[in-house]
């Protein structure tokens, strides 16, 4: 039940976020299902720990409400044997977790990721209004002063044609019109009565001033335009599998492996191209007409003449732009395989982060349930809300620092686990020993007292 709220309340934000880009673009049903069953297996890896550490809290705090962890410590059975059944569910959900976000995670991420960028550039849906000039239909403008109410027909339609790319010379007005969609939605079909048609020919001569004009009048005309751009082309998978967030841990690690290898040759053609630029190696250096022995120790260009010299200047100059510019762009290659490496290790670890994340939050919260005892959906989903907000405010905090490299991957994606697990460490401790730290009634008894005695 709790996993199916928290998957609720994360969808709903998802489907905010991406609501502007769904609407009003006549995206078929299959489409939007496929669209939110993917949504959805994204989702799991956030709904899942946020539901353990609410579940655990609620059932432990419904034991502590009814007296039931009473009467189960009373009869001789510890909170850590009570909580053995709870910890191996809990073993097998972090498994599971882990298998899903390895395996079904990365391929829901890479045809969400498809799907989303085919949404995003879909064109809007047909929608010519009253009044409004509509230029979404490619080589073409319309518009239109009134609409009945069956949607099709028209009155006093203007059509700017601009097929030819060669502004606006072609004019067809019609008092009355219909439009249709073809049985194949390709087309538009616009069906024109008591009109006239208007165009602006060429002129006769190459430099000459007067343009032709020519104006047809009509009773029935017939236009059909194309719409084959209003229908949503599916981009290629292929071209999104690269991509670190679609891989599973072993796809990952060779693609960590494969960078490096590639660095290490990249580095090894950057110093073998340095030297041969700059000679290095030579035991002569070399000008246009003769060659110096490194040794000398006079000036160089006072042996040249004039002429020799400005031409050893001029190649020395080019010499140095293009070896800096070779330098900056190995820098910057460098630098972008760097980042790839970094992305796809922070990637490497989140896969388990995922799962080790469950197992944390439910030693916090079966602890924190057990000490609270309070049950039902009240405080139970305050606690778990600030619990899971402080551990995905760390959690981000650490992928930030290890995204921009100020930390290491491991680093920052394990710094919730290495801030968390004591957390759940200090509590399981205080709920095995009966500690009343987070009792209501323990910060209000002298409260009470107090209010008793004045009374």
């Amino acid at each position: 039940m709790t996993f199916f709220i928290a998957w609720f309340v994360l969808f709903m934000q998802f489907l905010w976020k991406y609501l502007e880009d769904l609407v009003g673009k006549g995206l078929d049903t299959l489409v939007l299902l496929e669209f939110f069953t993917y949504a959805s297996a994204h989702l799991v890896t956030m709904a899942l720990p946020l539901s353990v550490l609410l579940a655990s809290i609620m059932l432990m705090g419904n034991l502590g409400e009814n007296y039931e962890l009473a009467a189960i410590k009373a009869s001789g059975v510890s909170l850590q044997r009570l909580m053995r059944p709870l910890i191996i569910l809990s073993v097998l959900t972090s498994v599971g977790a882990f298998l899903f976000s390895n395996y079904v995670a990365p391929i829901a991420d890479l045809k969400l990721g498809s799907l989303i960028y085919d949404i995003t550039n879909q064109k809007p849906a047909l929608n010519i209004k009253e009044g409004v000039y509509y230029d979404g239909i490619d080589g073409y403008v319309l518009r239109v002063s009134k609409k009945e109410k069956d949607g099709k027909t028209v009155h006093n339609i203007f059509i700017y044609d601009h097929t030819e790319h060669k502004g606006n010379v072609k004019l067809v007005y019609a008092e009355k019109g219909k439009l249709e969609m073809s049985k194949d939605e390709n087309f538009l079909l616009v069906s024109l009565f008591n009109g006239s048609a208007y165009e602006e020919m060429k002129p006769n001569r190459p430099n000459g001033q007067n343009r032709p004009f020519v104006r047809t009048e009509f009773k029935e005309e017939f236009i059909r335009m194309d719409l084959t751009d209003f229908k949503m082309s599916r981009t290629k998978e292929d071209l999104f599998k690269d991509n670190y967030k679609m891989m599973n841990v072993f796809q990952l690690q060779a693609n960590i492996d494969t960078i490096e290898a590639e660095i290490q040759l990249r580095k090894k053609e950057f110093g073998n191209q340095m030297q041969r630029n700059i000679g290095f190696n030579s035991n002569l250096i070399s000008t246009p007409n003769s060659y110096i022995p490194i040794s000398f120790k006079g000036d160089v260009l006072s042996l040249l003449n004039k002429q020799d010299k400005i031409r050893t200047i001029d190649a020395s100059m080019n010499m140095i732009r293009g070896n800096k510019n070779y330098t900056e762009a190995s820098i910057n290659d460098f630098k972008a395989r760097k980042h790839m490496i970094v992305r796809s290790d922070m990637e490497w670890h989140g896969r388990f982060t995922l799962s080790i994340a469950c197992l944390v939050l439910f030693f916090i919260g079966a602890p924190l349930g057990a000490i609270v005892r309070k049950g039902g959906l009240g405080m139970p989903v305050v606690l778990s809300v600030l619990f899971f907000l402080s551990y995905h405010i760390v959690s981000t905090t650490g992928e930030k620092f290890a995204k921009e490299e100020v930390w290491q991957p491991i680093a920052g994606m394990w710094l919730s686990t290495f801030v968390f697990l004591p957390i759940g460490a200090f509590l399981t401790f205080k709920a095995t020993t009966d500690s009343k730290l987070l009792e209501l009634d323990f910060y209000l008894s002298p409260f009470k007292k107090i209010f008793a005695r004045k009374k």
